[in-house]
């Protein structure tokens, strides 16, 4: 018998609770730098040290950090449902909690890949985690953050819309739903597909079969497997 499938698109509030920081948190921020110059094409093209740094710090962030109930239950779902996640976030912490189809939509906190060719991806580790201009890929190219920065295109879209449609049900975490392309997503469910909205601010969202639930993520998911356990 063939497992449902629950299709889950996540942002920044799934992590919130992790205490990965967002730049909302910090007013569009790092250390007194806009987000536009650490975060987008052009400002690695204007000054690449400064997005080193940045990743750098934003990866020790990370290691401090561990999933939350939120992470967890999506992980432990996989035993009832066929799960898959499609993720705004960075992180790698739903990897962490155990869950095993995790689609990047932005890249990968935890990957670089080389200026030269972009399937040339390669994992860092904790004892190996900052990069600078100077960092070089074992074919000698010089590497960037694996990140989709601000006026790039979003390679893992196509993907991610194929999941959508897929859907038996479809649920969005913890995100403004403000983030394009990641916000139509659910624009691309079939009809008669049961969708949930779990946010403890969520937007004005008018898509039929909408279940909203006003909650952080971790007791959102909580009260999400209990709907989706008795269904």
């Amino acid at each position: 018998m063939n497992k449902k499938k629950i299709v889950v698109s996540t942002g920044a509030g799934v992590s919130a609770e992790s205490g990965i920081s967002t730049f909302r948190d910090a007013g569009g921020l790092w250390e007194q730098y806009p987000v536009m110059d650490v975060a987008s094409a052009e400002g690695f093209a204007r000054n690449p040290d400064l997005v080193h740094r940045f990743y750098n710090a934003r990866r020790r962030q990370l290691l401090e950090a561990k999933p939350n109930a939120a992470h967890i239950l999506l992980a432990e779902l996989e035993n009832d449902f066929d799960v898959e996640i499609i993720t705004q976030n960075v992180d790698n912490l739903h990897e962490r909690a155990g869950s095993s189809k995790v689609l990047h939509l932005h890249g990968e906190l935890m990957k670089v890949r080389s200026m030269k060719n972009e399937n040339r991806i390669y994992e860092l580790s904790a004892d190996n985690l900052d990069t600078d201009i100077h960092t070089r890929d074992i074919h000698g190219d010089p590497v960037r953050p694996h990140i989709v920065f601000f006026g790039e295109a979003v390679p893992n879209i196509e993907p991610a819309i194929m999941l959508a449609q897929q859907s038996d049900v479809f649920v969005v975490i913890g995100t403004s739903l403000n983030v394009y392309p990641a916000a139509s997503l659910l624009h691309y469910v079939k009809p008669g597909t049961p969708i949930y909205y779990i946010d403890p601010n969520p937007a004005l969202v008018t898509v039929p079969n909408l279940t909203v639930i006003t909650k952080p993520a971790t007791e959102g998911v909580k009260e999400l497997v209990d709907i989706l356990r008795e269904g």
